[in-house]
């Protein structure tokens, strides 16, 4: 792979590029079209943005990420947990519906994708890492629920608010009385038709004798059938005299590409709330397109990917759209249709477009209970507490971590979660590696393994003390290793050598070198020396730069077993 193409993947894939590759990725296309128009309307409507904004946000990103991504099956677009996130920023700073409202949500595009290319030149892409999968899933859990409430009073047909679990439920119990029935007959049906559709439509078409493909596709389609059979309702029974709240009118044509208005005081604003954004929106496309990539044998780059989202976002900015990442389910549709390459998302783009033009008109009479459901049934797909249940009995510090995320995100808002959950992540990982496992080992008899004393019936001398240190050397661990050390060393009178067995042990910073220096002296004093056994070619490369080898009173070997044999040779 060339440099220019390992920065642009479209000069790689576009070299193979072949006709029967073209009706893979168009037949592809078309049902992630199918599937995505709704989608993009409703994901619009959650971010509280005018439903046109979903499908300019499915347009150039799609093309731009085609152009610099390097996963060949990723769908881009708009998606439920970024679309919530983006209401909770915007939210803070302009008033929902006002002009302001929308140029924030398109600088807020703008400022995710600059920060991502950013993070993607610089070779940032570590930083995700921060995000631990518990707190990634606990997060997207709380957020389906989140979600799924907040769409309850498009169910309804009543007016509500708030950012967080408590302050939406007192809102829709506050607003009930003044339920909408023909909504609530409405988005009720709707519920049941899609989870009927998601859950059995498939299997019924293929007990009638229809090819399992062509009942894929009906399947996905089964959105577009609600929304097309409520705008007919709506439009036959005047049902916006009625009271039922629709979509409204929905400007024709595409947006002119430009740079939204810059105003410092907003930018500022949304800063910190971009980077959460752009952080969890790449970690949950990178994972999307690992997963897809690996059943194809096929690689993805996560710095080349930062630049590749972020360049959809930028897109997305210049284009009245919002902010807009990998979406898990319509990339899997995207996989399962048979798309090879990103040629795909360009082509689903022109779908949009085509949409966007002609069929925008159509859509003026659609219920907005009906893109409530979509939305609903779509993120309660995303809440798994079998998760919350396997982090439990795995683990119990990350699922107090994966609990502050859910219990943080619901009753203290989106941003407060995250920030929470990746506080105490980083808490406990501080912690456990400040009291890192060391263990007293000897020799497996007839082996020259050493295992754990309290594990396993092992050899050991009464005048040698080998322990194992599993974990790297720190300035938060140094101290208790210390400690450690000296524990032993009292209970052992007849002590005269020490092995540090260092195979575990990845790296040592400054204050560790100081704390084996302070250790050395002292074992010294007691007339005991120290010894280090199975020391890594790049921990070894830094001591040497450093005293400590030379004022080391006993030796470096490698591998324990030599240790052993040496030492008790000298008696």
């Amino acid at each position: 792979m060339t440099r220019l193409s390992r920065h642009l993947p479209i000069l790689e894939w576009g070299r193979q590029y072949r006709s029967s590759t073209f009706t893979n990725d168009l037949v592809a296309a078309v049902i992630v079209t199918i599937m995505l128009i709704p989608q993009s309307l409703a994901y619009a409507m959650l971010a509280g943005l005018p439903p046109e904004v979903g499908l300019y946000a499915s347009i150039l990103p799609l093309v731009a990420y085609a152009i610099f991504g390097t996963s060949r099956t990723l769908a881009v677009g708009p998606v439920a947990v970024v679309s919530l996130m983006t209401a909770t920023a915007i939210g803070e700073i302009a008033a929902q519906g006002s002009e302001s409202y929308l140029v924030a949500a398109t600088l807020l595009a703008l400022i995710s994708g600059v920060m991502l290319v950013a993070m993607g030149l610089f070779r940032l892409g570590f930083v995700a890492n921060f995000l631990s999968h518990p707190v990634i899933s606990g997060f997207i859990t709380a957020s389906g629920l989140l979600i799924a409430a907040g769409q309850v009073r498009h169910l309804l047909g009543v007016p509500s608010s708030g950012h967080t679990l408590p302050e939406i439920v007192t809102s829709l119990v506050e607003n009930l009385p003044s339920t909408n029935f023909p909504t609530l007959v409405i988005g009720v049906g709707v519920l049941a038709f899609l989870y009927f559709v998601r859950l059995k439509l498939k299997s019924v078409l293929v007990a009638l004798g229809i090819k399992p493909r062509l009942s894929d596709i009906a399947t996905k389609a089964g959105p577009v059938l609600a929304v097309a059979v409520t705008i007919l309702a709506a439009a036959a029974l005047n049902l916006g005299e009625e009271g039922v709240p629709l979509v409204g009118a929905i400007p024709q044509g595409l947006p002119v590409p430009a740079l939204p208005i810059f105003d410092i005081d907003m930018i500022r604003a949304l800063a910190a709330p971009a980077l959460l954004i752009s952080l969890i929106g790449f970690v949950e496309s990178v994972s999307v397109a690992q997963t897809l990539a690996a059943k194809r044998r096929q690689r993805i780059i996560p710095d080349q990917e930062l630049i590749g989202l972020g360049a959809a976002n930028i897109a997305s900015g210049i284009s009245a759209g919002y902010p807009v990442t990998g979406g898990f389910a319509r990339s899997v549709v995207n996989f399962d249709a048979g798309a090879e390459t990103p040629a795909a998302g360009i082509y689903t783009a022109v779908g949009i477009a085509l949409a966007t033009l002609f069929l925008t008109p159509l859509l003026a009479n659609l219920p907005q209970a009906t893109l409530a459901a979509a939305i609903i049934v779509a993120v309660l797909s995303l809440v798994d507490f079998a998760a919350v249940r396997r982090v439990w009995a795995y683990s119990k510090a990350d699922f107090s971590a994966m609990a502050a995320t859910i219990l943080g995100t619901l009753f203290l808002g989106v941003e407060i979660g995250v920030v929470m959950g990746v506080l105490l992540s980083l808490l406990l990982h501080l912690y456990r590696t400040s009291r890192p496992h060391m263990a007293v080992v000897g020799q497996v008899p007839g082996t020259e393994h050493f295992r754990n004393v309290d594990r396993h019936q092992v050899i050991t001398s009464p005048d040698i003390l080998s322990l194992r240190v599993d974990e790297s050397l720190y300035f938060a661990n140094t101290r208790y290793l210390e400690d450690r050390v000296a524990e032993l060393v009292a209970d052992r009178p007849e002590l005269k050598h020490v092995v540090l067995m260092c195979s575990a042990v990845n790296a040592i910073d400054a204050s560790a070198l100081e704390s084996l220096e302070e250790i050395n002296h002292r074992l010294n004093d007691a007339g005991i020396t120290l010894h280090l056994s199975e020391v890594k070619g790049p921990v070894m490369d830094r001591l040497k730069r450093s005293h400590f080898l030379d004022d080391l009173t006993g030796s470096i070997f490698l591998s324990q077993y030599d240790a052993i044999v040496d030492l008790n040779a000298m008696r």
